[in-house]
């Protein structure tokens, strides 16, 4: 007998592929959004398409009528309340899968571990406010509901996943410097080049979410990223070679960087402070990921084919060129 998946988003990123996942697992899926975006799966009878609000407790009640699940991804919850009402209506399903992320953890440690890293707290005002400097507040408190659910016999858990990306990424951070690599034959990066922010293959994000719903343990969270974290530079060079481009890496300090006007901030995927995952637990539920010289290559494949550019994270070539210009003199 066909197992079912509810996810809950499922048209743009980490929920499209976790969709194309679950199918390519034997499932059937149904897919509860708004429609606000278009649909890749709409001609495939193997998912049926629920239109509806997942902040509207009628909606999910009646997806979970349609699709009878046996399993939940929750990918788009966004407020404790969400995941607190997720539960309550799920509480029979074989499991429910919460979409956390690695912004929930409060202390910097390295690396940080699911369980003995704090978490960080949230206050009744943090819980509903949809800015960015909440966010990791409200997933965290998420991860709490998901906790408390447990306690109460549901099988629910958390995924922790850290930067995600890969094709149809359409946050185009990592697009950013693809399109550099691509673009140009000399691409600054701030600091010495060493700095480290954990990312996930969004296809392991996917197979991730699959087997901790049906392998994980309930009121546990899980963190999800690449086996091989990869500095800055690194990553521009695992560009390169799955783009086939000749690229120099020119590392700039701060000093260098104020000569055009910049920052280190000002560049995508930059953190001063090393970010990475301890991701045995998932491990030893059984799953692995992917190489990153792949992952990299069909990202970057993808990246061609696609018309995103990272523009929004572009902090200016102009500026740039002046940054390249004190390196040559100095």
């Amino acid at each position: 007998m066909t197992d079912t998946a509810l996810v809950i988003g499922g048209t743009r990123f980490i929920g499209r592929h976790t969709v194309s996942d679950l199918l390519a697992n034997g499932y059937e899926v149904g897919m509860l959004n708004r429609g606000t975006h278009e649909n890749p799966f709409s001609d495939d009878d193997r998912v049926t398409h629920i239109e509806g609000d997942r902040t509207n407790e009628r909606d999910l009640r009646t997806a979970k009528l349609s699709v009878e699940p046996d399993v939940v991804i929750d990918c788009v919850a966004y407020e404790p309340a969400d995941v607190e009402t997720a539960t309550e209506v799920f509480a029979d399903v074989g499991g429910y899968v919460y979409v956390s992320s690695g912004s929930s953890y409060a202390d910097e440690e390295i690396p940080k571990r699911e369980g003995e890293t704090a978490l960080r707290p949230c206050t009744p005002e943090q819980a509903t406010d949809d800015t960015s400097e909440t966010y990791g507040n409200r997933k965290a408190e998420g991860d709490r509901a998901v906790f408390a659910a447990a306690e109460e016999g549901v099988r629910a858990m958390a995924v922790r996943p850290c930067i995600v990306y890969g094709p149809y990424d359409y946050t185009e951070r990592l697009d950013y410097w693809i399109d550099r690599v691509l673009s140009h034959d000399r691409v600054v990066v701030p600091g010495d080049g060493q700095n480290l922010w954990h990312r996930a293959y969004v296809e392991d994000v996917a197979s991730a979410l699959r087997i901790v719903a049906e392998r994980g343990e309930a009121g546990r969270a899980y963190n999800v990223g690449d086996r091989r974290a990869l500095t800055l530079e690194e990553t521009l060079e695992a560009i390169a070679d799955a783009a086939g481009a000749d690229c120099e890496v020119v590392a700039a300090s701060a000093d260098a960087l104020a000569a055009g006007g910049l920052e280190p901030d000002d560049f995508a995927l930059y953190r001063e402070y090393p970010h990475l995952l301890d991701t045995c637990a998932l491990a030893d539920l059984g799953w692995e990921s992917t190489p990153v010289d792949e992952a990299m290559a069909r990202t970057v494949a993808e990246h061609r084919e696609a018309d995103r550019d990272g523009a929004e994270w572009d902090p200016g070539r102009e500026a740039e060129e002046r940054v390249l210009g004190v390196k040559e003199t100095l």
